[in-house]
């Protein structure tokens, strides 16, 4: 049931986006503040330029998206999303093996990142609750000190908008926290350093019936392999190629020379990538993008944060992309606000949203360093329990390459589908406990 209120949301991203679709349920105006000019087209935006490279939805992002804008997995397929086997159409080296590829009943949508923001987009715009005003840029905020809420947002042409909710979507380098600051509000931070270099361009590649799969991935092996490669078939018989070095190992300059993706290809452990793109044409300049560190701002253990403020998506989480998990962090809180909304009081919104949020970015971001610390030059706050956690992982990758039920395991953990308490079931921690234990009477 609508109420009486107003929201304003800052930054017409995905998380934006999502954030709107479930406010609109509740509130009878929701103000979306865009900073970028509208785009008529599924094409790139300036806002984002992360919008160049390979996105994925996981599975469990996926099927929420599709619970907050029924259909729009079909308007994916009907506008030429690429629907595949999970299992079956990905080839996919990790930790110096080919995983397993069978028919295991998931699929996946490959597509770029402007196709599925342009659909998310056609949804919001048909909702008469929700207005999207481009070109807007927040200054600060209007804050009633007294009572230690916010209560508008003050944009750069002088003009004020109040409201009773303020969602900041606006990504990792919000203006937020530099206004928190100013008023005297600390918020604890977790950041990793990682030094992550995206290099993406698209491409068509020649017909070729012994391609046996859709997308292909070349992990590397840490700690001594410190780029990946990729090649996903996307919209418009086109393929997607990125590359991603960690800690600057791929040189800008270089990059941006003629042939540069074939250099970049021949310093994978695989040569697959490389053998395709010789004969590809480009569709596309060359893209790219740095993600230095990667942070969790902890709004959730702040006792005197501002009332009437709530963060989502980049804003309190920018997890390392590598992994494909942003986005669908992005549409898990969508879903938690949604629950809050529907089925808990109006008071404190944001309190309540920011405790859910942590605990749904808590597993994930642990997950994640357990991979980033695999290189001495990550630092930052490492889990704990981390050389077990990294010794156990690595050998679940391992059997992943033979073992099916593991591997099955591993990739309702990896799509956020199911905890990773799945992966201790007795017969996995047998399996890993077995393969370690052989690898030592090998030594």
């Amino acid at each position: 049931m609508k109420q009486n209120l107003k929201s304003i949301i800052i930054g017409g991203g995905i998380a934006g986006k999502l954030a709107a679709r479930v406010l609109s349920a509740s509130f009878q105006s929701v103000i979306i503040l865009e900073q970028d000019s509208e785009v008529t087209s599924p094409n790139p935006r300036k806002g984002a330029p992360q919008g160049n490279h390979i996105h994925a939805l996981l599975h469990a992002g996926e099927h929420g998206l599709e619970q907050l804008f029924p259909g729009i997995t079909e308007h994916f397929y009907s506008t030429g999303a690429i629907k595949i086997n999970s299992t079956k159409d990905l080839a996919w080296h990790h930790h110096g093996v080919w995983k397993l590829r069978y028919d295991g009943g998931y699929t996946t949508t490959l597509q770029t990142r402007p196709h599925l923001e342009w659909h998310i987009n056609q949804y919001i715009k048909k909702d008469e609750n929700i207005t999207i005003r481009y070109n807007q840029t927040v200054k600060k905020y209007v804050f009633d000190k007294g009572e230690n809420r916010i209560i508008g947002v003050e944009l750069k042409n002088g003009s004020i908008i109040y409201a009773d909710l303020i969602i900041d979507a606006s990504g990792a380098s919000s203006f937020s926290y530099r206004w928190l600051t100013e008023q005297g509000v600390q918020v604890p931070e977790e950041k990793v350093k990682i030094g992550l270099t995206y290099v993406s361009q698209i491409v068509e590649l020649p017909d070729n019936n012994d391609r046996d799969w859709t997308i292909k991935l070349l992990y590397p092996d840490p700690p001594h392999e410190k780029m990946a490669g990729s090649l996903s078939k996307v919209e418009g018989n086109r393929y997607l190629a990125t590359f991603i070095g960690y800690h600057n190992i791929i040189n800008d300059k270089d990059t941006l020379k003629e042939n540069s993706l074939l250099a970049l290809a021949e310093k994978l452990p695989k040569t697959d990538i490389f053998h395709e793109l010789q004969n590809a044409q480009p569709l596309t300049g060359i893209s790219i993008y740095k993600v230095p560190h990667i942070t969790w701002r902890k709004i959730e253990k702040v006792k005197k944060f501002p009332s009437g403020l709530l963060m989502i998506g980049d804003t309190l989480c920018r997890i390392d992309p590598f992994f494909g998990q942003g986005m669908s962090i992005a549409v898990l809180e969508a879903l938690a606000l949604k629950d809050i909304l529907q089925n808990q009081s109006q008071d404190n919104i944001a309190q309540k949203f920011h405790k859910k949020a942590a605990k749904i970015i808590a597993p994930i971001w642990n997950m994640v360093l357990t991979e980033d610390f695999r290189y001495s030059e990550t630092t930052g706050k490492k889990p704990l329990g981390f050389p077990i956690l990294q010794w156990y992982a690595r050998n679940v990758f391992l059997l992943s390459a033979k073992d099916k039920n593991i591997y099955d395991s591993f990739i309702k953990v990896m799509n956020l589908k199911r905890p990773m308490t799945i992966l201790m079931q007795p017969l996995i921690v047998f399996a890993v406990l077995k393969k370690g234990l052989t690898k030592k009477r090998r030594l």
